[in-house]
């Protein structure tokens, strides 16, 4: 059972960042944007997951080409 627990910590500590990011950006709730997550990934037969993926994909490409460098030797 601790096997399961611990794999859902990490996918609440890890996987729902895209959602936060989301709420934060649209001014509500992150357990809002879970939901209508879910419920899009039943209702079309996997498209929110894919639409998920795909934004966890452009959100860290993003972090990555937007980062902030503290000095010239960070480069």
């Amino acid at each position: 059972m601790s096997l399961f627990y611990n794999t859902l910590y990490y996918f609440q500590k890890r996987g729902f960042e895209v959602c936060r990011r989301i709420a934060e950006r649209l001014g509500i709730r992150a357990r809002v944007v879970r939901t209508t997550f879910i419920y899009l990934t039943f209702a079309t037969l996997g498209f929110g997951f894919a639409l998920y993926l795909f934004m966890a994909f452009w959100l860290r490409i993003k972090d990555l080409v937007y980062t902030k460098r503290t000095s010239v030797f960070d480069l």
